[in-house]
């Protein structure tokens, strides 16, 4: 499954958190964004217990993060 994370950084910590996020194991690509969320992240995982570990245990372990989102994708 594959799903997007919007992060809200820390004044001044988007560009750290954005290459930080980037070299996470299942995280595809981050980028900085500019409007309600600092970074955006596209992740892949097996299943949504994967997704949430990826989450949980990396991405919101990065410091400087204050909040994050996750929208998985969805096939209609």
């Amino acid at each position: 499954m594959q799903a997007y994370i919007l992060i809200q950084t820390e004044i001044g910590r988007s560009a750290k958190v954005a290459r930080e996020t980037s070299v996470l194991p299942g995280v595809e690509s981050s980028e900085v964004l500019t409007g309600g969320y600092d970074v955006i992240s596209r992740v892949t995982a097996v299943d949504v217990d994967q997704l949430g570990r990826l989450v949980a245990d990396g991405i919101q372990a990065v410091e400087g993060i204050t909040r994050t989102v996750t929208c998985p994708v969805i096939h209609l």
